[in-house]
Formats: C-alpha cells, sequence, structure tokens
C-alpha cells in the first residue's frame, strides 16, 4: 500500500504538512495524491472510530450482524441484491463473504425489536433472499484496531502458609 494511504488509514487527522515530513516528499505532492485518491474512490471517506457505549450514555442502542443466504441473479450474481440491501438506512455495512452465507450486513437499532422490525419486513421478505441468520453484537472491545475497554490485570492474592 502506499506510504500516504497508510498514513492517513491510521490517523486520518493528519495534514498534508505532517504526511511530507513523515515521508520525505514535499507538501504539494502529497495533496495532489490525497485529492487523486479522494477523486478516484481510493479514499472513500474520513471517519472517527466512537466508542458507543460512551457516546450514546443512557440511550439505547443495538448493533447485529446478519449473515445473508441468497440466490445469485443471471449476469449480476450478488451485487443487485447487495446493492438494495445496503440502501437501506440502518445498514451500516455490507460485504460479499465465502462460507455458508452469502452476504454480510451489519445493521444498528434503537434498540432489538427495530432491528427484528428490519429483518422481518425489509431483509427476508425481499427478492431472491434465501434465509437470514442474526447476531446481536452484546460487547464491543475492539474496532479498526482501536481497544475500548482496557481489561484490568487481575492481581492474585498472596498465599502464605
Amino acid at each position: 500500500m502506499d506510504e500516504i494511504l497508510e498514513l492517513l488509514k491510521n490517523d486520518a487527522r493528519l495534514t498534508a504538512e505532517q504526511i511530507a515530513k513523515l515521508t520525505g516528499q514535499d507538501e504539494a505532492t502529497v495533496k495532489k495524491a490525497i485529492r487523486k485518491y479522494e477523486r478516484n474512490g481510493t479514499i472513500a471517506g474520513y471517519k472517527t472510530v466512537l466508542n458507543q457505549d460512551l457516546a450514546r450514555a443512557g440511550h439505547s442502542f443495538v448493533r447485529a450482524l446478519i449473515e445473508v443466504s441468497v440466490d445469485p441473479q443471471k449476469d449480476v450474481g450478488f451485487d443487485n441484491v447487495a446493492e438494495r440491501i445496503y440502501s437501506f438506512p440502518e445498514v451500516r455495512s455490507c460485504y460479499l463473504m465465502s462460507g455458508a452465507y452469502d452476504i454480510l450486513v451489519e445493521v444498528e437499532g434503537d434498540n432489538i425489536q427495530t432491528v427484528s422490525d428490519f429483518i422481518a419486513s425489509k431483509l427476508s421478505p425481499m427478492a431472491h433472499v434465501r434465509s437470514t441468520s442474526t447476531h446481536f453484537l452484546l460487547r464491543k472491545y475492539k474496532e479498526d484496531g482501536h481497544i475500548f475497554k482496557k481489561t484490568k490485570k487481575q492481581k492474585r492474592l498472596n498465599i502464605s502458609y
């Protein structure tokens, strides 16, 4: 991977000036490369990784992973079904995958009922969707390389005889 992309992947807040210093390139070259990556879609966007438990303190929030089995369509495979799935606002991420299921969908909702309503009324009845398997996420320990809750080292009690 390009050195500029690697640096931005790890910290999107880096300025072109900082990247130039880290890579030994001039700032104009770095800015030009970043603009090119943004225009051609290599850089799809910038985001902040949030600890949702802290950001939504006091508000309910549920995230689920849904495995979807799909009948592929002639000449387009899974793409049309995936496009219809990821167009719903509840869907955070959507992946084609190998294994027992074809598509993995990450969904967010205010509570379990809103997620299950999405599955029952929008996802499951969709044409070419054969079956789904839903897994509700209970706790997030790490996302995109960021650890959210550091585990405390257990102190062993001294035992003497």
